[in-house]
């Protein structure tokens, strides 16, 4: 990493930013779920990280995920390795959870689901950022 001073003034760090477009979701992996009940899952990736697409600089945050499944659960692993994806991708946070929320409510199908990423500070302030899916839930 170096900065770089261009004549305009440009001053980001020159990490190699990977666009969202090379996030794939065919590696997410459902395992059938049959119960007689429904369940709420709740899983934490405490070590999510990404790059600020405006200055390269890595953010990190804890990505949670709670939801209801209807037929399918996703296995873990698979989940580990999709979020990992993410290291070297320049993305927003509020669409970093909107696109994690896609791929596995497509994948998935829940009756809900909801993802909230929880951003450690940059330049003294902390973001929240969540989405929810309700097109399932029979309540």
């Amino acid at each position: 990493m170096a900065l770089s001073g261009t004549p305009s003034g440009d001053k980001r760090i020159k990490n190699k930013i990977i666009k969202p477009e090379t996030v794939k979701a065919d590696i997410l992996e459902p395992i059938e779920y049959i119960s007689h009940r429904d369940i709420n899952i709740v899983i934490k990736q405490p070590e999510f990280t990404s790059l600020c697409p405006m200055t390269g600089l890595p953010d990190f945050g804890c990505i949670t995920v709670k939801y209801r499944p209807e037929k399918k659960i996703i296995e873990l692993k698979s989940l580990k390795f999709y979020l990992l994806q993410y290291r070297n991708v320049g993305i927003f946070y509020e669409y970093a959870v909107n696109r994690i929320m896609d791929d596995l409510v497509a994948i998935l199908d829940p009756k809900w689901m909801e993802v909230t990423g929880d951003f450690t500070s940059r330049g003294g302030i902390t973001t929240q950022t969540s989405v929810e899916f309700t097109g399932k839930d029979d309540s």
